[in-house]
């Protein structure tokens, strides 16, 4: 791959923080000043965090809004294959020059201070919204909610929360109302707030914050009811009834995400074609998403190849649920995941639906486990198992021992971009 001008600045940005994760809003704040405050001329914004769903319920939103004719910035992390996939100026990527422009300008801003990746190019994501006409801004949190870099908008024109599940434990806390607490430190005084489903306990931690705070709440089974009917979305809240098209993300759980997603759409006034335009335009790439060229394809043209990058229990429950609606074929993931994630937890609902699994390692991530302690997870959850060192060889061993497969990469969005990069 080409080394761009935005390549260079970003790989000195990694430099500026010895730590990947070190939540406090102090590095934000300081910067954002010298940048004159960006964040305070940005369109309306609304702002999206939560566990599962957030990339997939703010590319709903955004094709919805689209829908309605309106130009949207859009932010969004990780990326999968190139950073430019971060930030969206008005509906289109932003350009080389633009990042660039960006990017340079917060790394002579903020000089050589302590600040992580993160931090800095966040910064220079609302510095690239705040200069470029747009009707709305989406902001997607990166980690947690509370000391999140995005979270420094003072008043969103709404805010959204995702259900939440245990996972980064080491930066959130370890039990569910914890993380909750973080997630609902978006919540700003008067600002309405959507929530999708949640348990018991994390649902009553973002109640008490909302009512502290005045924020009016347009939460799933009391405000707005979605739902699966005959192969169509029905969605209904207090303004009446919507019969609307699945969304075009496959899975049983983009319908709760499509939920949320309408919810935001109907309180800002979005009509019934804004809402069809957001189910049916929607893409959001490797959630599970159908691959159907490139060099993957090209090794193993009779088997039917999906890519999803979930990597935590919800997600693993999701894929499994998506797995058992597709029609009888043998099923084999070729799975590789980080150390920090939940790896048991993740796999336990996929051994139900799989008939075996290759391990690898994640090419470039420090943080990989190792095929072999993937495969030992693996094994430990049921599943038959295997170990690759490439993406090349995993694929060899299922297409040369099982006919017509269905092969679903899976385990990390890291893995999932390494997989676009291949096909880009």
């Amino acid at each position: 791959m080409t080394t761009t001008g935005s390549d260079v600045i970003l790989e000195r940005m990694m430099e500026l923080h010895p730590k990947v994760m070190d939540l406090t809003l102090d590095r934000v704040w300081r910067l954002l000043d010298a940048l004159g405050n960006p964040q305070n001329a940005l369109p309306p914004v609304i702002h999206v965090a939560g566990t599962n769903g957030k990339g997939s319920t703010q590319a709903m939103i955004r094709a919805g809004l689209e829908g309605m004719g309106k130009r949207v910035h859009a932010y969004t992390s990780p990326h999968l294959a190139r950073f430019h996939e971060r930030i969206r100026l008005a509906g289109d990527l932003i350009t080389e020059e633009a990042l660039t422009a960006a990017l340079d300008e917060c790394y002579s801003a903020n000089g050589d201070a302590a600040i992580t990746y993160f931090e800095i190019t966040t910064c220079a994501a609302l510095l690239a919204f705040a200069r470029a006409p747009a009707d709305y801004t989406l902001l997607e949190v990166g980690l947690g909610g509370r000391l999140d870099a995005t979270n420094v908008i003072d008043t969103p024109a709404l805010t959204v929360i995702t259900p939440v599940s245990l996972d980064h434990q080491q930066f959130l806390g370890t039990t569910l109302q914890e993380i909750a607490g973080e997630k609902a430190g978006i919540i700003k005084p008067g600002v309405p707030c959507v929530v999708g489903p949640q348990d018991d306990a994390g649902l009553d931690v973002i109640e008490t914050r909302a009512n502290r705070l005045g924020a009016p709440l347009l939460v799933y089974g009391q405000q707005w009811h979605v739902t699966d009917e005959h192969g169509r979305l029905v969605y209904q809240d207090e303004t009446g009834l919507l019969d609307l098209p699945m969304p075009a993300l496959p899975g049983a759980h983009q319908v709760q995400n499509a939920g949320m997603a309408l919810a935001a759409l109907r309180h800002i006034g979005a009509d019934e074609a804004a809402c069809s335009a957001a189910m049916e335009n929607v893409f959001w790439p490797a959630r599970m998403q159908r691959l159907r060229s490139g060099p993957v394809i090209d090794q193993a043209p009779e088997a039917e190849i999906w890519l999803d990058g979930g990597h935590n229990p919800a997600a693993g429950e999701a894929l499994a649920r998506h797995i058992a609606t597709l029609p009888n074929r043998p099923t084999w993931l070729i799975c590789g995941m980080l150390n920090t994630k939940d790896v048991p937890g993740y796999m336990k609902p996929l051994a139900r639906q799989a008939d075996g699994l290759i391990a690898l390692p994640i090419p470039g991530e420090t943080a990989t486990l190792s095929a072999q302690e993937t495969a030992r997870f693996a094994q430990k959850a049921g599943l038959t198992s295997a170990c690759a060192e490439t993406l090349e060889q995993a694929v060899e061993q299922v297409v040369s021992n099982v006919q017509s497969p269905r092969i679903l990469i899976c385990g990390s969005l890291y893995l999932a971009g390494h997989v676009l990069r291949s096909h880009g």
